[in-house]
């Protein structure tokens, strides 16, 4: 395995730049612009530079809770794609939520993306209060993960970058009545779990559907572990909405732990310097030749659309 190469910028691991700035920089170069306007460029430093893995993991977790929704965990496991077709289905997700933001909203591919999620979402009667619920998760979530587990906080500019993002993608999904503050998107996010948590045969399977294969992002001599990690790192509420026993308190705590040390040792790594993309992740399987922006996800009816693939 190649170590890592001194550059002219830092260090090169395994293609990658690493360092040759202030650890600071990606703060600093966010607080430097204005989340009112540029709030894409500073969501994607924060998503694609400066926190790539955390951000896929709040991410991955932000659609995990709304399975304990059931009207959401139902109409999930009736379609069958979260439950036979997981991998695929994870893979088709992470990747049209990134494109948007990877490329801008006037990007010929983002806005294919954004057709193709209206064209699935178009396919079912989904009710607007729960559209809106899962665009609250994705602006809460991560900046609640970023608190506890980060090597540091978003930024208020930041924070206010991730918002308008949000609500300009849920503008081009046509979900109304968008929070215009995280305060709001918080409210709305921990109301509507409050009222609407709740154990479905239907949400379970999905659940449990989505946990078998994050097993298998792991050597299997792991899987009990992980699983036990999963489940660690879940709030009361949620576990009871699936019907989860709780880790052992001890267990809990180590396992929040280690993720918490995680983030403090991150504050002596040298910066990133390019970005991660969601295709470059061990974990995204389903093509390893490349992909069409248009072809991914299902819906009922859906055909191929012919064309060169989206190379990784």
């Amino acid at each position: 395995m190649a170590g890592p190469t001194e550059t002219s910028g830092g260090i090169r691991i395994r293609g990658t730049r690493f360092g040759g700035v202030a650890r600071t920089h990606w703060r600093r170069t966010n607080d430097a612009m204005d989340p009112e306007t540029q709030y894409v460029e500073i969501y994607r430093n924060v998503a694609m530079q400066e926190f790539p893995w955390d951000m896929n993991q709040a991410l991955s977790f932000a659609l995990f809770r709304t399975y304990a929704v059931p009207g959401i965990g139902r109409l999930l496991d009736r379609t069958g794609e979260f439950t036979g077709n997981t991998q695929k289905r994870y893979d088709d997700t992470a990747l049209l939520l990134e494109v948007p933001f990877g490329r801008g909203f006037e990007d010929p591919e983002a806005r294919a993306a954004i057709r193709r999620i209206n064209q699935m979402h178009r396919s079912y009667d989904i009710p607007d209060h729960e559209m809106r619920y899962v665009l609250s998760t994705f602006v809460v979530v991560p900046k609640r993960w970023l608190d506890d587990y980060g090597k540091r906080p978003l930024s208020d500019v930041e924070l206010r970058a991730s918002v308008n993002y949000y609500r300009e993608l849920g503008r081009h999904l046509a979900i109304p009545d968008i929070p215009d503050s995280y305060d709001g998107f918080a409210r709305l996010m921990d109301t509507y779990e409050a009222e609407h948590f709740a154990f479905d045969e239907g949400g379970r399977r999905v659940a449990d559907a989505t946990l078998a294969l994050l097993l298998t992002f792991h050597p299997s001599v792991a899987s009990r572990a992980v699983e036990v990690f999963s489940r660690s790192l879940m709030d009361q509420p949620l576990r009871e909405a699936f019907g989860y026993d709780a880790p052992a308190p001890r267990v809990e705590a180590l396992s929040r732990g280690l993720l918490r040390a995680r983030g403090v040792l991150l504050r002596a790594f040298p910066v990133r310097r390019d970005p991660k993309r969601i295709a470059d992740l061990p974990w995204i399987r389903s093509y390893p030749d490349g992909f069409r922006v248009a072809d991914l996800g299902t819906f009922p009816g859906a055909t191929p659309t012919p064309g060169c693939p989206v190379p990784h």
